[in-house]
């Protein structure tokens, strides 16, 4: 109590050292920080045709999509999915922007009556309905949830039922759902006005027609590039020069990369963290014997929570259901599966009913007395002889109302254990009620199914990981080795020597999550582009893997030189030659004459100029650009293909029946070209675009 009295005597003083602190620390922090005001840039994760993309805002809607799958698909969100969350938010933001800029100066917008209309209204956005937020227990889409949640965020009462977090997901849901429908809606009527400014005129339905109406059945003759050796086929700079500047626009980098060479090491167990666990598990075995709070053991000591139900034989994991059914009352294990020990004891063995056959009428008024009057009048009629299906019809507000509001069979692991405990309490022919915000779910037992044997289990899980011993040794021999290795050149001759596996990774972009296959790299790639060429980093740690990073070559945006792409230029400028000589081959001679040369042969059938593969050759276009061309009974003149040298004579020639209709045709085309522009106009305005990514300084 003195101690109190000081404080409160001393109130005032404290109150101005604490805020003087404060205020230090603030102006500190707003010096030293590199602070938005002073560096802006700094702040942004993007800029798209010279505007910002703000990184809070950018970090909002990750939030968000994090909150969506959370919900959505009752995940945790884990860092492989975290990265495919922000691959998606950046394609997102790239295309909202991108096309909200083309809607603003064409006067295009989705107005506020419309928006309301695909969330709320009558015409409901494929993407809110698609939603498992807005899903009954039916399966089916319920516009009144749509309509609750809305009521919920508004409703401050309501909303102080809620957790703090959960209401936060749940605005975070909604706004995502909100935000998603309105650009979804704005980027189909851009779509919708570029796929009406393309025409398809009857030459052009003529011609699709044509090129499907034939299909030919041929015999070919050919020989494959990959037969014959490179060595063989001499090819020049000058060639490959030719090469690269005809594809040179292929070639272009958007954003920095980097060639390097590293050493990983994963850290994992040793053998002594293997005995020492077993040692643990055995410990844990005996209190499992003896103790009466087998869940408190289970839930402290085990990977796998405890799981309070009985299981059916297909729902109890596959390694312990031999035992789970043998009659054993011992303890099963620890046993070793990969890094994972393992065992479960025997709890109880049950017979229960292993499903049910569920109906369900959904019930609102105005007020929840007048709904629960509605649920006692149903209830009141089924008594008397009333048939449930029809009252599902005459009243539910269930979309399977019109199927006698039926659910069909379920098990109880198919089921909210809410819901579950009510379920299988239920006798035949009798109903329950799930009551919750104003609303009534009546449920009705149809049918019962048989009695089958459960086990409720304990099941203990317990995965091997590197003890802080052995995660040090693997620490320090790297980094022992890196502390003496000053730059590429070393870090290379120092591996040789201590014969350390030395690998390579090339053309890792700025914003790459890995190195060749290990996965959480951010911290070593951020590392890789603050640094120079030949530069050794230290020891990067991550997850369970630690790197030692050398940069050997940084690359800037823009095209790729001929050095880089060189290989890949001469393959193809030697798989020509390989067409030209085996074209030479050709002339003059039959199949008969080839075949004796080594050329094989095979038999085509249903080659049209639609066609892409064909047969044993593999991926040939040229057949189908060639095929139509050639009379029945001739042999086509020498080919040299994509990936084969070939003839080929048609033998059987076949056209379709189907009559010419012009305006069928033409409406086919249409549609095409629609869905060609849905998947390529994004990709179009982002080659015109002035984009700078600034998501590495973050991500």
């Amino acid at each position: 109590m003195a101690v109190l009295e000081k404080i409160r005597s001393k109130g005032v003083l404290l109150l101005i050292v604490i805020g003087a602190a404060m205020l230090i620390f603030i102006i500190s922090d707003f010096i030293n920080s590199g602070s938005s005001f002073f560096q802006e840039s700094n702040a942004n994760v993007a800029i798209i045709n010279g505007d910002k993309v703000k990184a809070l805002d950018y970090q909002n809607k990750i939030e968000q999509f994090n909150d969506v799958v959370r919900i959505e698909y009752g995940n945790n969100v884990t860092d492989e999915m975290s990265e495919q969350i922000r691959n998606m938010v950046w394609e997102s933001t790239l295309t909202e922007k991108l096309i909200g800029d083309e809607c603003e100066v064409l006067g295009m917008m989705v107005t506020k009556d419309e928006l309301s209309d695909m969330l709320f209204g009558q015409h409901i956005s494929p993407m809110i309905r698609s939603s498992k937020l807005f899903v009954d227990q039916n399966g089916a889409f319920n516009p009144m949830m749509v309509k609750q949640l809305i009521s919920t965020l508004d409703n401050e009462d309501a909303s102080q039922q809620m957790s703090p977090d959960d209401l936060r997901k749940l605005r975070n849901v909604w706004t995502y759902w909100e935000h998603a429908t309105k650009a979804n809606r704005l980027q189909e009527k851009y779509a919708g006005l570029l796929a009406k400014s393309m025409v398809v005129n009857p030459l052009e339905a003529e011609y699709s027609y044509n090129s499907g109406k034939v299909v030919s059945d041929v015999v070919c003759t050919y020989k494959s590039y990959n037969t014959v050796s490179d060595s063989t086929i001499k090819v020049t700079d000058a060639e490959v020069k030719a090469k690269y500047d005809l594809k040179r626009e292929q070639f272009k980098r958007e954003r920095r990369a980097a060639d390097i060479k590293y050493i990983s090491f994963e850290i994992a167990p040793s053998q002594e963290d293997f005995q020492e666990a077993s040692n643990f598990l055995d410990e844990v075995r005996h209190e499992l014997a003896t103790t009466d709070d087998v869940a408190s053991v289970v839930n402290a000591n085990s990977e796998r929570p405890f799981v309070e139900g009985a299981m059916f034989e297909s729902q109890i994991p596959e390694e312990y259901r031999g035992f789970a059914f043998s009659g054993s009352d011992s303890i099963y294990g620890p046993v070793l599966f990969g890094r994972t020990f393992k065992m479960c004891k025997v709890l109880d063995r049950v017979t229960a009913i292993d499903s049910v056959k569920l109906s369900v009428i959904a019930l609102k008024e105005d007020t929840e007395e007048a709904t629960k009057a509605k649920a006692d009048s149903i209830e009141a009629a089924l008594a008397g002889g009333a048939d449930f299906a029809q009252l599902a019809i005459d009243n539910s507000l269930a979309q399977n109302a019109k199927t006698g509001g039926e659910i069909g069979w379920v098990t109880d692991m198919d089921l909210d254990k809410k819901i579950s405990e009510k379920v299988f309490a239920t006798a035949l022919h009798k109903t329950f009620r799930i009551e919750e915000n104003g609303a009534c779910m009546l449920y009705y037992v149809s049918e019962i199914g048989k009695p089958v044997s459960k086990v409720k289990l304990a099941m203990i899980e317990h995965e091997v990981v590197a003890s802080t011993k052995t995660h040090s040794q693997i620490y320090n021999r790297l980094q022992q080795y890196v502390a003496n290795a000053k730059d590429i050149k070393a870090f290379e001759a120092d591996a040789a020597k201590a014969n350390m596996p030395i690998m390579e990774a090339k053309n890792i972009d700025i914003n790459a999550s890995q190195i060749n296959s290990l996965p959480k790299m951010r911290e070593a790639v951020r590392w890789i582009f603050e640094h120079e060429e030949g530069a050794v980093s230290d020891v990067i740690e991550s997850d369970n893997q630690i790197i030692a990073v050398a940069v050997e070559k940084l690359y800037e945006e823009g095209y790729r030189s001929m050095n880089e792409v060189y290989d890949f230029l001469a393959a193809e400028v030697r798989r020509e030659k390989k067409g030209e000589m085996l074209a030479e081959q050709m002339k003059g001679k039959n199949a008969m004459q080839l075949e004796s040369l080594g050329w094989r042969t095979d038999t085509l059938r249903g080659m049209s100029f639609a066609s892409g593969f064909a047969g044993s050759m593999g991926m040939e276009p040229m057949m189908a650009a060639h095929v139509d061309f050639v009379e029945l009974g001739k042999t086509s003149a020498p080919v040299k293909g994509m990936n084969n040298a070939f003839i080929f004579t048609v033998y059987n020639r076949t056209e379709s029946d189907r009559p010419y209709d012009e305006k069928e045709e033409m409406v086919m085309l249409s549609t095409r070209e629609s869905y060609m522009i849905n998947n390529f106009v994004v990709e179009a305005l982002k080659r015109v675009a002035e984009i700078e990514d600034l998501r590495y300084k973050y991500y």
